[in-house]
């Protein structure tokens, strides 16, 4: 089961950078150009925002079954995950990283739906999603991308 989660999570990984990178391009795009917001604007936001939600709840259900996570610090302790540099990227790194860049971008989705001026629609989302993006990025496991 725990290697069926965690190639879910891999691959499913590569269509959550997808649309975020497309919807912060986007969004970046619309607050230099000043267009009109669109569905399609709205649409790239929300899928981006879905499928980081769908991820995040497929992360935390291997982190339960991880056994470099959840498994590693209930059986060394998390004193000894916290000394181990791969131990806690795993337990304690990418996944708090990650939820804090989910954050991030519902924040984002939810405070551009309240603004009424489209350069400020793109701009909300621009910002929150570019961090998001930066925090994203800084938290691959890029060895297991790479090989």
């Amino acid at each position: 089961m725990y290697e069926t989660i965690q190639f879910i999570h891999s691959y499913w990984a590569y269509l959550t950078l997808l649309l975020i990178i497309l919807a912060t391009l986007n969004a970046l795009k619309g607050s230099f150009t000043k267009p009109e917001f669109s569905n399609k604007d709205f649409r790239l936001a929300l899928f981006a925002l879905i499928v980081t939600h769908i991820q995040v709840l497929i992360g935390l259900i291997l982190y339960i079954f991880s056994p470099s996570a959840m498994g590693a610090i209930k059986s060394a302790g998390m004193g000894s995950v916290m000394k181990d540099s791969i131990l806690r990227y795993f337990s304690v790194e990418h996944p708090l990283i990650m939820l804090i860049a989910v954050v991030l971008i519902t924040i984002g989705y939810s405070k551009h739906k309240k603004k009424e001026n489209p350069a400020q629609k793109f701009k909300t989302l621009a910002i929150f999603y570019s961090i998001a993006l930066v925090l994203v990025l800084s938290r691959i496991p890029w060895s297991s991308w790479i090989n």
